[in-house]
């Protein structure tokens, strides 16, 4: 049975420290490698690992980190989840004042997810946030 037939969901522990990205990029990788997966796995995996890679540097460790992955017929939704409840940023369009620098190396990270996502967001859990992206199917962008 191929993944885009049925939904399929993964929750990962992953530890605070910068090991945690290329694990979760090869998680996601592995997620949506069935050539009929939903959802643009390269995309997928930069968002992916730009989401892991905020919650190991703008979060105290070594508090834990998951990944939660929800593979669907209608494309994929991703969550990392940290123990701190402040927001990462601000997730919705960013007004004219509040673009990034280009020539700068950090605040980028958001910004590619607010662009290459079909929705992403975050919202408080009982032990901390989950920020979240959500991709479509292909061919239905």
């Amino acid at each position: 049975m191929s993944v885009a037939s049925s939904p399929s969901s993964w929750r990962v522990p992953l530890p605070h420290t910068t090991a945690a990205v290329p694990l979760a990029r090869a998680l996601i990788r592995t997620a949506l490698a069935d050539p009929d997966a939903p959802a643009d796995s390269d995309t997928a995996e930069l968002l992916t690992a730009e989401l892991v890679a905020n919650a190991v540097e703008h979060t105290p460790g070594p508090g834990p980190i998951e990944l939660v992955v929800r593979v669907r017929p209608s494309g994929c939704r991703v969550e990392v989840h940290d123990h701190d409840p402040a927001p990462p940023g601000d997730l919705a369009l960013p007004g004219p004042d509040q673009e990034p620098d280009p020539w700068q190396e950090h605040g980028r990270g958001l910004l590619l997810i607010r662009t290459l996502s079909a929705a992403c967001g975050q919202r408080r859990t009982a032990r901390g946030k989950a920020v979240w992206f959500t991709l479509p199917a292909l061919g239905t962008a």
